[in-house]
């Protein structure tokens, strides 16, 4: 019979996953195969649900790398509304703020610290393991490094406690990168293990914005179960708007940012709107449009969004005889060609006093290799070659990154810039609130959150969505049913 591994269907070959029109992967222990009830085709995947006869009276499970408890709240909601009792036996958490929350919300438990240090024979019986594992290392947000980052290994922790406690099944949620992190070596490597563990395993990338939440946010799901494969199709799908979450009459942010803001468009001008430099379009407002660092005229506004455009074509990393970046410095011959004005250096140097511009090198690309072997890629300034003019200010350089619109989504939020997202309400500008910030995410409005706002935003950009995990959990259950 062949190997599990020569077996083994890379992720990427079924393109990328949505809800509606891509297959659940199920991989049985015996053997690696597409569940009877997929089809690659046009033809309509149609799972079979039996309903439940005997219900099992109260799951126990544990809570690994629990974050502030999202994972755990989606399957007590899922026992809930099947009538079955929880019981969490153990804990593992060592980030403070997430210690806090949990402390705050399950004031009864012990909440045990790093689980690398805790031997597995001494934690309770249990029946399903939930694990949001460390993701940093494989998310765009971060390096990107995979198991070479020592995040990367805490996977086996799970596996090893797995091993040792046997339970009936496993809930998994990680990012969206996991999936072709590595060519899909990584979750190839996760999945192979999880099969030679004895189970049953579906994996599936999920949207949260199908599950009744108004935030566009794709994670993978990897579902084990000793019994059969839990299918992760044909989720029921519910959608809402911002709207549905605002609160109202908040206060409101008081900044020169904002204010300027207000000042320069109007309340449906600024819907949906990002604020950064280093971009275009129409869904974006510029520090230069709004007077930020300075006024400036119509024309060297004219002249910073042609920079904007022309600094992304590759026709420059040719003349300067580097790899192509997206957004390199243009020198003032560079600039000549395509901007023609007798003053143009004087212009260009005021720009870079009021910080609109700055004067650099531009980056060449250097490759090494990470701990792990893997090549890694960085960019550094290559000095031997003339400065030039590039745009200053990034992404995340503003008080405000995005305003979000009440009758859209918002975007994958991250912990990083959850402060930054801004809500107009009665006409001025304001921060998210941690409760709106819950309601992004699917939290009951009983659950308690009674922190400081930078920690809360940064307990929040690294949560799950609560109802596709209370989905996810409601398969598995089913087909645990004794």
């Amino acid at each position: 019979m062949a190997t599990a591994q020569s077996l083994f269907i890379p992720f990427a070959e079924f393109g990328y996953l949505t809800q509606t029109e891509s297959p659940c992967t199920y991989i049985t222990p015996s053997s690696i195969q597409k569940s009877p009830n997929i089809c690659l085709s046009q033809k309509k995947v149609v799972p079979l649900h039996n309903e439940i006869k005997t219900m099992i009276s109260k799951v126990r499970f544990i809570d690994l790398f629990a974050g502030m408890g999202g994972i755990r709240k989606g399957l007590e909601l899922a026992c809930q509304e099947l009538g079955m009792q929880t019981e969490c036996v153990f804990t593992s958490e060592i980030k403070p703020a997430a210690i806090k929350i949990l402390q705050q919300n399950h004031p009864d438990e012990i909440i045990y610290g790093d689980i690398c240090s805790i031997d597995a024979n001494l934690i309770p019986d249990f029946d399903i393991l939930c694990a949001g594992f460390p993701c940093q290392a494989f998310s765009s947000a971060g390096k990107r490094e995979g198991f070479a980052d020592t995040r990367g290994t805490l996977f086996f922790e799970v596996e090893r406690i797995i091993l040792a406690k046997k339970p009936k099944g496993f809930i998994l949620e990680n990012v969206e990168g996991l999936v072709n992190h590595d060519k899909g070596k990584t979750l190839e490597t996760i999945i192979h293990h999880l099969l030679d563990a004895g189970y049953h395993v579906s994996y599936r990338v999920l949207n949260a914005k199908d599950f009744g939440i108004p935030q566009d946010r794709k994670r993978i799901y990897i579902v084990g179960s000793q019994k059969a494969s839990v299918s992760l199709l044909d989720f029921q799908k519910s959608s809402s708007k911002l709207s549905d979450i605002f609160e109202q009459g908040v206060k409101a942010s008081n900044s020169t940012f904002a204010n300027k803001l207000l000042q320069h468009f109007s309340d449906k001008e600024l819907y949906g709107k990002s604020i950064k430099d280093k971009r275009g379009g129409q869904n974006n407002i510029h520090s230069w449009d709004i007077g930020l660092k300075g006024e400036i005229s119509a024309e060297d506004r004219q002249l910073l969004n042609k920079i904007l455009t022309e600094r992304r074509k590759h026709q420059w990393a040719e003349q300067y005889g580097i790899d192509w970046m997206d957004g390199m410095p243009l020198t003032l011959q560079m600039i000549q060609s395509f901007a023609q004005d007798k003053n143009l250096a004087d212009r260009l140097n005021n720009l870079v006093q009021l910080g609109y511009l700055v004067y650099e090198h531009p980056k060449k690309k250097v490759i090494s290799k990470n701990t792990n072997g893997q090549e890694v890629t960085r960019r550094e300034y290559d000095t031997t070659k003339p400065k030039g003019y590039n745009i200053v200010a990034g992404k995340l350089s503003f008080e405000i990154s995005k305003i979000l619109d009440p009758n859209d989504i918002a975007p994958t939020l991250v912990a990083m810039d959850m402060n930054k997202l801004y809500v107009l309400d009665n006409g001025v500008l304001r921060c998210l609130t941690h409760r709106e910030g819950l309601r992004l995410f699917g939290y009951p409005e009983d659950f308690k959150f009674d922190i400081s706002q930078r920690e809360g935003f940064d307990l929040l950009g690294n949560t799950v969505a609560v109802p596709v995990i209370k989905a996810v959990a409601g398969r598995l259950l089913e087909t645990l049913n004794y």
